[in-house]
């Protein structure tokens, strides 16, 4: 080769600029070197390998062919047997005819299959003769082939007797191969034991062949056994029946006999333990899916790392508790062994029947095609909440979808993620949940509407509303028969509900429709709008078009309709005034207040108190009752409230007292969010972002000297927020409490106790929101509970740890967060506590009260509709009935309806204030007065609240006074409520006059009657088997246990007052003796029109948007000016912590 030059020589002249980049043709390289690759398949060895062994196609070709030579010879030596039978009717000639045919066809075959041989044998010559000499296929082939080729060149060899029906496991070889090839060829692939039974199969017939065939030649010399008579005896012979009727006589034939036997007794004993070997593996796996039931059933795919006998089950019961899904398949695909629970679980023919296990991975094709991924319905991606690490966790959920997307684009994904600042990797997936985003969430709203982690929870449950309904406790069936409300769908022209609405109102057609069906109407969706609106208000007119989005205990296409005035008219019985109550208004009241409605629309001010509905005052006149404003059919500007919470800001600020540094709060969008995908939301900000050392609580700076709760003089209660770490999920817990819609005078600050402390990026995230604060400590340490200031507290929420998830037993993983409640809740019986755990089942623990016969008998009515197969069997649980403990695991239906119901979780999310779509309303309470107590019903309730304020209630928390076990003793015995619980009861009396005045107690009164709750006390001890004679022993011993509990507690309030002392706190506040161990609430959904209302009840609203109808004018320049006041808006942006 020459000598490569260092230079480069010039270019000629002639080449210019367009010549090198366009190239010259004159111009050639005479030093290219044209390479040409793979030659050595191009020799007529590598190719005819290529064609007969390589390529799948046409070896596949080949083996066909091959496999038709061998059974042709089987068929011809069948029929030329059949032709020998000397008592045969045929003539001679014409079997000498077919006979000289079958032979000449036996030596053509005989010499293609010696050719094929000796060609295959060729090609596959890998360097040892001998290996491919002492094959049996070859031997057989030999012994096959090689006499027919010798009698055409040596006649007398013609009556020579070959065993042609050996050829029968040549086809045998050639039809596994061709199977092999055939799947190669399609890229499919049948299980192993599809496999190994075809070889059991083929192995079987050829040993029958073979044994038939040879004892019908050797017993020529014998009986003359027809071919027929052989294959019996073969048959009788190999089942081990035995029954004599034909035998071989010779001992040739009885020779082949016994080598057929022993050769059975080798060959299948091996391949039956392969089969079992392949069986029980196959069993690990779960099988496959097969390809025919995919097309001509249907099937979705439960992809986990890990399954759970909680998890499957909660799966179950609630995807089947849809009637359409009855006849769906579910396939679960987990890389791990089936459990030993889950194989029970798995083999009730309830489940059996309908649920698949395939141990495999989603992220291997093979397995994804095992489960038949690109057929199914939908896919399940469930994370695994209970790994130490949760972003790992994630991690491999990501991957999951990723894999499923990739290898089936088409099918709907649902994914669960545990971390918000991983949702963003999963967007392309059609539903997604963030368990942190919805789990902070629901526990801020507990804070400010007690319980709405309850609300949620029954609302996303499929129930029929039949728990408790044989229980004699009013509260039980009342609660039970409300938890079946749930939220459905219709379109308006197809409604019977709202049909007759269309071109009316929103709040009118709710109003309406809740008064005469029940239904309760919560939320629109245009047509020609994907975004879901909750309460538009009452400027929304309805179209035909539109979707109703409504909560009842059943959806409207399983509902009849019985109109009860008809029927009234129609056998002369009056027709009922506004409601079909037992305190609906007389005709003549009626009447008479028919003059106040003017009255109402021309005083449209709103009250001093938005959370009060003030009486109306009929031009000072208080003679007669006071009377409801109708809900109008078209909007008008001058009936409905002035809600706009915008203007307010002025005032707000110029009534800020000096004492908090004439510092005000402006509304606008927080200008950093911790994670990407975190939806805006217009909440109170502080003009100027606060420092770090600010928001540090326990220790004071440069800037303030405070280092304890009680120094900051907060006007209003702490929610105090007990973490591990600072998540970007604690993030939703803020926004909630702080959003623009919530009245400044009312906002809660905030306190993080976490046990470690938060990064720059979590701190620059909270820094711009009021009143949030950290501080460093544990809900076990005492002294870190009073400087957070426990005592000022109205909330404590206690978040489930990462570290205390994973129990080397299961349901463990609460035990410490459960003691540790279970303490504070003793220190600080005041204390409204909100608790998670991991674990439903674990919520028993919660308060626990061991001599308590009544938590005793809810616990053994939890067992009974245990076993009544109901879904929400814990919900009788005080605690959970009361929203004060609360298990994301709950939460798990939510994804799973959204396959039946697509918005449940945009509804959800707009309800918990995650997504904020303009004009959607949102979700608050209103507490119900003294001075409330004249609307007297829910349904009154529900048009006073939508003809002044366009809201729309959904349901009631309501606490009741209940005589648990431990204030069963006589008057005589000694309390430590003595003096409280006579001030309640006075309180009680006072109010049960009041109440008698204007209403009657048919309903939840029934409940504070002593008969009834006597009665109600002895069904719990009859539940509990607990009856024991009243006697002067047991009232002694009452007497010493009320003794010994009030030593208890003040020993408990003389260890938190001395803690006080030592840190420096005032004990001013510490009320030791106050706490709720004699009430018990719940949560009525949707609760029929004629509902009582009672004093301190709680009513769950939908308030419009305050921010859609206010001019964009006004919102443009609040928007501006908050933006202006801001002055560090985005310069910390590019800090987002992904």
């Amino acid at each position: 080769m020459a000598e490569v030059d260092t230079e480069v020589p010039p270019l000629p002249p002639r080449y210019r600029f367009r010549d090198l980049l366009l190239g010259d043709q004159t111009f050639q390289n005479d030093d290219r070197v044209q390479v040409e690759f793979y030659v050595n398949e191009n020799t007529f060895k590598e190719r005819l390998k290529l064609f007969f062994i390589k390529n799948q196609r046409s070896s596949l070709r080949i083996r066909l062919f091959n496999f038709s030579l061998k059974i042709l010879t089987c068929v011809l030596y069948i029929v030329r047997v059949s032709l020998d039978n000397p008592n045969g009717k045929m003539s001679l000639h014409l079997q000498g005819s077919f006979i000289s045919f079958s032979s000449l066809l036996q030596v053509t075959v005989a010499l293609i299959s010696f050719l094929e041989t000796m060609l295959i044998t060729y090609l596959s010559y890998k360097g040892n003769i001998w290996e491919q000499i002492f094959q049996i296929s070859f031997i057989l082939e030999m012994i096959n082939t090689v006499p027919f080729i010798i009698t055409i060149f040596w006649h007398p060899l013609r009556n020579i007797f070959v065993p042609v029906f050996l050829n029968c496991w040549l086809a045998k070889g050639a039809l596994e191969n061709m199977i092999n090839d055939f799947h190669r060829a399609i890229q499919r692939t049948h299980s192993a034991m599809f496999n190994q039974v075809f070889i059991l199969i083929c192995t079987l017939l050829c040993l029958v062949f073979t044994g038939a065939c040879g004892i019908q030649h050797l017993e020529r010399a014998g009986k003359h056994l027809t071919l027929f008579d052989s294959f019996y005896f073969c048959i009788v012979t190999f089942s081990t029946v035995g029954y004599g009727d034909v035998t071989p006589q010779i001992w040739p034939s009885q020779l082949l006999v016994v080598i057929l036997i022993c050769v059975a007794l080798v060959v299948l004993p091996l391949q039956f333990e392969e089969l079992a070997y392949l069986w029980m593996e196959s069993q690990k796996l779960g099988g496959n899916y097969s390809r025919h039931r995919a097309q001509t059933e249907k099937h979705v795919v439960l992809c986990v790392s890990s399954l759970k006998i909680d998890l499957l089950m909660d799966f179950l019961n609630e995807f089947y508790a849809h009637p359409r899904l009855q006849d769906y398949y579910v396939v679960i695909l987990c890389p791990t062994e089936i459990d030993i629970q889950v194989r029970r679980i798995l083999q009730i023919p309830l489940w059996s029947q309908r649920v698949i296990y395939l141990q495999g991975s989603a992220l291997k094709d093979q397995d994804l095609m095992r489960a038949k991924m690109d057929d199914a319905e939908a896919c399940f991606i469930l994370s695994s909440r209970n790994e130490v690490d949760r972003t790992a966790a994630d991690h491999q959920t990501i991957l999951r979808a990723w894999a499923a997307k990739d290898f089936a684009p088409n099918c709907p994904l649902y994914v669960q993620i545990l971390k918000p600042e991983n949702k963003f990797h999963v967007k392309f997936a059609d539903h997604v949940v963030c368990e942190e985003e919805f789990k902070y969430a629901m526990l801020a709203l507990n804070c400010v509407c007690p319980a709405t982690s309850t609300l949620v929870t029954l609302l996303v449950h499929t129930s029929r509303g039949q728990e408790g309904q044989l229980s004699p406790e009013q509260w039980q069936r009342m609660y039970g028969r409300c938890s079946g409300n749930e939220v459905y769908h219709i379109r308006l022209c197809d409604s019977k509900f709202f049909g007759e609405y269309d071109g009316k109102s929103f709040t009118y057609a709710s109003f309406h429709a809740h008064k005469k069906y029940g239904v309760c109407l919560i939320g629109v969706k245009r047509e020609d709008n994907k975004s879901i609106l909750l309460n538009p208000g009452p400027r929304h007119i309805m179209a035909s078009t539109d979707t109703c989005y409504y909560i009842n205990i059943t959806k409207e296409e399983n509902s009849a309709f019985i109109f009860k005035q008809e029927e009234k008219h129609s056998k002369g019985l009056p027709v009922p005034g506004l409601y079909d109550a037992p305190s609906r208004l007389p005709v003549h009241s009626i009447i008479a207040s028919m003059g106040t409605v003017a009255i109402d629309l021309q005083h449209p001010d709103p009250p001093e108190e938005s959370s009060k509905l003030a009486l109306p005052t009929e031009n000072g006149a208080g003679s007669r009752r006071p009377s409801i404003a109708p809900v109008l059919e078209i909007a008008d500007s001058s009936a409905i409230l002035p809600c706009d919470l915008l203007s307010d800001q002025s005032e707000d600020e110029t009534n800020q007292s000096d004492e908090e540094g004439s510092v005000g709060f402006v509304k606008g969008y927080p200008p950093n969010s911790p994670y990407i995908g975190s939806s805006p939301t217009l909440c109170h900000l502080l003009p100027q972002k606060a420092p770090f050392c600010c928001l540090r609580l326990d220790k004071g700076c440069t800037h303030n000297s405070f280092e304890d709760a009680k120094a900051y003089g907060f006007k209003n209660k702490l929610i105090i927020v007990s973490a591990e770490m600072a998540g970007n999920g604690l993030y939703n817990f803020i926004v909630p409490l702080r959003a623009y819609y919530r009245p400044r005078k009312e906002l809660n600050p905030i306190v993080l106790l976490l046990d470690y402390p938060p990064d720059n990026h979590f701190l620059e995230a909270i820094c711009c929101f009021p009143m949030v604060y950290f501080m460093a400590g544990t809900i076990d340490n005492l002294d870190n509970l009073l400087q957070c200031g426990i005592i000022y507290a109205d909330n404590l929420v206690v978040v489930d740890k990462e570290s205390t998830m994973s129990a080397e037993e299961d349901y463990m993983a609460d035990a410490k967060t459960i003691v540790n409640v279970q303490t504070m809740f003793r220190l600080f019986p005041s204390l409204s506590i909100i608790t998670e755990l991991t674990h439903p089942s674990n919520m028993r623990f919660m308060q626990f009260r061991a001599k308590d016969c009544y938590s005793l008998a809810l616990s053994k009515l939890e067992k009974i509709e245990r076993d009544k197969g109901s879904n929400l069997a814990f919900m009788f649980r005080l605690p959970f009935a009361a929203g004060r403990v609360f298990s994301i695991s709950m939460l798990d239906t939510l994804l799973y309806q959204s396959f039946v119901k697509d918005y449940m979780i945009a509804i959800a999310r707009l309800l918990l204030g995650l997504d904020t779509t303009p004009g959607s309303g949102y979700l608050c309470a209103m507490k119900i007065t003294e001075e409330d107590l004249w609307i007297r019903t829910y349904g009154r309730l529900f048009q006073k609240l939508c003809s002044s304020s366009a809201e729309i209630p959904i349901g009631i928390y309501r606490t009741e006074s209940h005589m648990f076990s431990t204030s069963e003793a006589s008057s005589s015995q000694v309390s430590i409520n003595v003096e409280q619980g006579e001030e309640h009861h006075r309180d009680r009396g006072e109010s049960w006059k009041e109440k008698t005045a204007h209403r009657n107690s048919t309903t939840s009164d029934q409940s504070e009657h002593p008969l009834l709750r006597k009665k109600s006390m002895q069904w719990a001890r009859r539940l509990s088997r607990k009856n024991k004679p009243s006697s002067r022993a047991e009232r002694i011993s009452q007497q010493r246990l009320s003794l010994y509990r009030r030593s208890e507690r003040q020993e408990l309030s003389e260890l938190v007052k001395n803690r006080m002392k030592h840190l420096g706190l005032p004990t001013v506040g510490y009320d030791e003796m106050n706490d709720h161990q004699n009430t018990l609430s719940y949560v009525l959904i949707n609760p029929p029109p004629d509902t009582m209302l009672e004093l301190n009840d709680i009513v769950y609203i939908i308030r419009s948007d305050p921010l859609a109808h206010v001019p964009e004018d006004s919102q443009v320049g609040q928007a501006r000016s908050g933006r202006h006041q801001q002055d560090f808006g985005t310069e910390t942006r590019d800090e987002t912590h992904l």
